[in-house]
């Protein structure tokens, strides 16, 4: 009877063996995720123009219409210039203005052209099939949402413009802490002018004109600010109220600027104009050239903080020196555009011509 209790006790404690190893090698098939957690395959965003724009979660390509050297800086500096899909119109390669724009994002170069001189060309477009267009111009948003692109607006009216701007794109390319960096570098740029210049009394401040002095205009309401900015007293600040500005040789010669940054390049025209010639500026050959790089450094860009430095070095040399200003250069194109300036390239732009 004993034998026969034993050996039922060992049958129960095998089969019990058996159930526990069982229930260890199978383990319970995962769970699919719930809706509420997988990814989202739209998000929203508000424009500049105070547009709701909804975009898939990620873009993959983009395209800029209207001011493309101030758009594809944008997204250049938000580390997505490989992104811009279409190669720049006729207006900006008709010269090697803009040539550096094929340093930043080479792969545009013999893309499709997207804009003739009558405006977008929607075929063109429709057939590229961007993820997202942006532009500066309401008209061409409009036309570009009714054939259901994607479209972004943005706008510059204000100083502080650009680094909303550069917040919207944070938020459009999923890098609100790339956008955070530049608009803290930006203000800390600006910081660094006013701490330079700040012991210069009004007297020593140099006065300063910006634009085409040949066809006496200016260009871009900007200048007065980043004028400022650099330390300059610009000679054009109580009439310049709008975007560009007209004036005469009479208040040219009155006003007697003491440096011309100038958008023409034909500096030698300025120095051969008898009518000029008596104009500090043109006695003591103090007109730069300033440079246009992703865009013209002296209108809407926002390599704007290297165009305080910059004008700063020409005015002031001893307050901000050359070498410095060119580690500066380098730091901001190889940080926020993800491209290294040799040497050259860098002595070129300090040295525009």
């Amino acid at each position: 009877m004993s034998v026969l209790l034993v050996a039922a006790l060992a049958c129960l404690g095998l089969a019990g063996c058996a159930s526990n190893n069982e229930g260890a090698s199978s383990p319970e098939p995962a769970k699919e995720p719930a809706a509420s957690q997988q990814e989202p395959e739209t998000r929203t965003v508000t424009d500049m123009a105070g547009r709701t724009v909804e975009l898939p979660a990620n873009i993959e390509s983009v395209a800029t219409f209207g001011s493309v050297g101030v758009l594809n800086a944008f997204v250049e500096c938000m580390g997505k210039g490989d992104l811009i899909a279409n190669d720049m119109p006729a207006n900006f390669t008709k010269n090697d203005k803009w040539a550096m724009q094929y340093q930043f994002a080479p792969q545009m170069k013999g893309e499709p052209v997207l804009e003739t001189a009558d405006g977008i060309d929607m075929e063109a477009t429709m057939a590229l099939a961007p993820d997202l267009c942006i532009t500066m111009m309401e008209d061409m948003a409009q036309q570009l949402e009714e054939a259901g692109i994607n479209v972004i607006v943005l706008t510059w009216n204000d100083t502080e413009d650009v680094k909303k701007a550069v917040e919207l794109m944070g938020q459009v390319f999923n890098v609100e802490d790339r956008a955070d960096d530049y608009n803290a570098y930006f203000d800390k740029m600006v910081q660094k002018a006013a701490d330079r210049t700040a012991a210069l009394s009004d007297a020593d401040r140099l006065k300063v004109i910006y634009g085409d002095v040949e066809s006496l205009t200016n260009p871009h309401v900007i200048s007065e600010w980043w004028l400022t900015a650099a330390g300059g007293e610009s000679v054009t600040k109580e009439t310049h109220q709008k975007n560009s500005l007209e004036y005469t040789m009479e208040e040219l010669l009155a006003w007697q600027p003491q440096v011309i940054f100038s958008s023409n390049t034909d500096t030698a025209a300025l120095y051969g104009d008898a009518n000029i010639a008596d104009l500090p500026a043109i006695k003591d050959q103090r007109v730069y050239v300033v440079p246009t790089v992703a865009h013209v450094w002296g209108n809407r860009t926002v390599e704007q903080p290297l165009t305080v430095l910059w004008a700063m070095n020409k005015m002031y040399p001893e307050l901000y020196a050359e070498d410095e200003l060119a580690e500066d250069i380098t730091y901001f194109y190889e940080h926020f555009f993800n491209y290294k300036m040799s040497d050259a390239e860098v002595d070129a732009i300090i040295n525009y011509q």
